[in-house]
């Protein structure tokens, strides 16, 4: 009986060990032959949106005597009558700050007199409004105005638009680059944006300036600055693998 036993254990183990064999292989896939690569587009865009940053400032007619004031109230009024004369909606103009300071003519006779002013942000689409604006307003009582940022209303569009374009590089130079070797280019396996960049040079601006600094005293002397402003530039890069045929 024992033998009988031992017997069967044999051969179920003779059965059993070559099918336990056949589970444990391992099939090995070859790698993926693939190519990876760059590409680059860039856009400049002249900007629709200019922010000038505007302040006022109170000061006297007699400034000898410190007579004849002209208050803040009255070139605020000014300056926004003057930007509704040039078609602007009301939310472009908006008070960014307020301040003052002590002037003095003689410390002896005659006390400090306090001198409001008030910082103003101007938003425009085209930068020669600005000279109209501000010859509106009496030149003395600006303090200054100045280019503050510049943007443009269809930046996101047009930062799709750069993507786009850089990616369809990287496919065009991937397709070339195979074909020079006798192979085809693949689906795509990976996109990876590589450089986010948006350049925003400080616009050049002279007549503005100019006014402002007391170069042109009169109205009629302003003129449309010729000066063109600077373009903002939008560059991306785009990194893209493909798989080779």
């Amino acid at each position: 009986m024992k033998k009988v036993i031992l017997l069967s254990s044999l051969l179920m183990g003779a059965v059993l060990y070559p099918s336990f064999s056949q589970t444990a292989t391992v099939s090995v896939t070859p790698p993926t032959r693939k190519i990876e690569v760059a590409g680059f587009a860039e856009l400049e865009v002249i900007p629709d949106e200019i922010y000038f940053s505007i302040s006022l400032r109170e000061y006297f007619n007699d400034e000898k005597n410190q007579k004849d004031k002209v208050i803040i109230t009255t070139l605020e009024k000014q300056l926004i009558k003057a930007v509704a004369d040039a078609g602007l909606p009301k939310e472009a103009l908006s008070i960014s700050g307020l301040g003052g300071y002590q002037n003095y003519t003689d410390k002896k006779k005659k006390p400090a007199t306090f001198l409001e002013s008030k910082q103003y942000e101007l938003k425009v689409d085209r930068a020669d409004k600005l000279d109209g604006i501000l010859s509106k307003v009496e030149s003395r009582g600006v303090q200054y105005a100045n280019v503050a940022r510049v943007d443009h209303s269809k930046k996101e569009e047009y930062k799709k638009q750069v993507k786009i374009n850089a990616l369809k590089a990287a496919k065009e130079k991937a397709t070339y680059l195979l074909e020079a070797v006798d192979q085809k280019l693949g689906p795509v396996l990976e996109i990876r944006e590589v450089e986010d960049n948006v350049n925003y040079p400080q616009p050049m601006y002279a007549k503005a300036a100019m006014r402002v600094m007391g170069a042109m005293e009169s109205a009629d002397m302003v003129q449309d600055s010729d000066v063109q402003y600077q373009k903002i530039k939008l560059s991306y890069r785009m990194q893209a693998a493909f798989e080779i045929k």
